[in-house]
């Protein structure tokens, strides 16, 4: 499956949206890791040129942990998907709150596209909001507590 071609045929095609073009099995990924934003350039996420800025910082960190990952196939081959919670770039040092509702759509399609998914990771302030702003849809509240996330990591 097509991730981008999925989410184009659901939700649309959007000007400024950048959604990750890659082939994968659905079945497989286990776990989802939600950064905060897309690049400016989209050469430099995780599904961009081999050695993407995204890459360079995300890499070392499975190594660290002792995982044998050189790049974005070795991760996904260990059943973890990454994306970005807002799929448009940030314009200012903030991310815009209707920058985050403008990307609801794509990513709760995303999140739908992998029934096996056992874990979610939030990797930020950003991505928490964008998760809770889902949740809130069907549960009403916060699925997350709003503090901030060096608090949650104690």
């Amino acid at each position: 499956m097509n991730v981008r071609a999925e989410l184009e045929k659901a939700v649309g095609v959007a000007e400024n949206i950048q959604l990750n073009d890659i082939e994968l099995d659905p079945l497989k990924i286990k776990t989802i890791m939600i950064n905060e934003v897309v690049p400016a350039d989209p050469s430099q996420d995780f599904y961009g040129q081999l050695d993407a800025d995204y890459l360079t910082t995300t890499i070392p960190l499975f190594q660290k942990s002792g995982l044998p990952v050189k790049d974005i196939q070795d991760i996904l081959h260990m059943g973890v998907y990454i994306t970005n919670a807002v799929k448009t770039p940030k314009s200012d040092y903030t991310i815009e709150k209707n920058s985050i509702e403008n990307s609801l759509p794509y990513l709760e399609k995303e999140l739908s596209l992998f029934p096996n998914v056992k874990v979610i990771m939030l990797m930020g302030d950003v991505a928490k909001k964008a998760f809770n702003m889902l949740a809130k849809k069907t549960t009403k509240k916060n699925v997350i507590p709003a503090v901030a996330s060096k608090c949650l990591k104690r």
